[in-house]
């Protein structure tokens, strides 16, 4: 008989991670072609950079402010606010910055595709 799963906020496992970002899972499909995980960035925090492979990312801001820079240098930058959802495409490098330095900030996310669904990278170039 098919069910209804949840995972508690306190039933998260460990994910694919970052160094600045702390990501937790609830869900991973056969294979990984779909991974739906929490990442929550500590105030002030700027993450190492990065890109999610093959993968697109799909995501919801649930807490605080977020400001994503990619492409070369770092020079494109996007603010995402509280409520905000937000696409970051295959093979975009970038990191995440926490702005604020007093709240720490919280993404659902859900990565769709094959491969290494986290890939860290020296610098954006």
């Amino acid at each position: 008989m098919k069910k209804i799963e949840v995972v508690r906020g306190s039933e998260l496992k460990t994910g694919y991670s970052t160094p600045g970002i702390v990501r937790e899972k609830a869900f991973e499909s056969i294979h990984r072609y779909i991974i739906v995980s929490r990442t929550r960035i500590a105030a002030g925090m700027i993450s190492d950079w990065h890109h999610h492979g093959t993968r697109h990312l799909y995501a919801f801001l649930e807490a605080g402010r977020m400001r994503l820079e990619y492409g070369p240098k770092g020079k494109g930058t996007v603010e995402v606010r509280q409520g905000d959802f937000f696409h970051i495409p295959p093979l975009l490098v970038h990191r995440d910055v926490n702005p604020d330095g007093k709240h720490e900030l919280s993404v659902v996310n859900i990565l769709i595709g094959r491969g290494e669904p986290v890939i860290n990278v020296k610098s954006s170039k």
